[in-house]
């Protein structure tokens, strides 16, 4: 099994900004990429931004370009997400993923975990 625990959301005022924390453990064989989303109440989950493990690249959302950068430690096994210029919009769950392969006993089996979720709000 896999786990991810997220942590740094809370609550800020609009043009503040807050880095969100996610670090994966378990019996992890691989990670590929990690992912960030955020679910407004009655949306959808989406994609916020997405890096890849071993190259680095990364894709964000079209509303969060410019705003948001996500970057990776790779010997903790830790993304983050720096947030600036935050917006009222941006008020979420925001949620971690990660892409990869997990031990089994003598299995590989691919990785489907998601964090607990740490709530973001922008209020005035």
């Amino acid at each position: 099994q896999v786990q991810l625990v997220e942590s740094g959301g809370g609550l800020v005022q609009p043009g503040g900004s807050l880095r969100l924390s996610c670090a994966a453990s378990g019996s992890i064989s691989s990670i590929n990429a990690m992912g960030w989303y955020r679910q407004a109440p009655g949306a959808q989950r989406d994609l916020v931004a997405r890096i890849t493990i071993s190259s680095g690249s990364t894709n964000y959302a079209d509303s969060v370009k410019g705003r948001f950068t996500i970057s990776r430690n790779n010997i903790k096994n830790t993304v983050y997400l720096q947030m600036n210029s935050l917006k009222p919009e941006d008020t979420a769950v925001y949620y971690c993923n990660a892409e990869g392969w997990y031990f089994d006993g003598p299995s590989l089996k691919p990785i489907r975990a998601w964090g607990q979720g740490t709530q973001v709000t922008v209020s005035s």
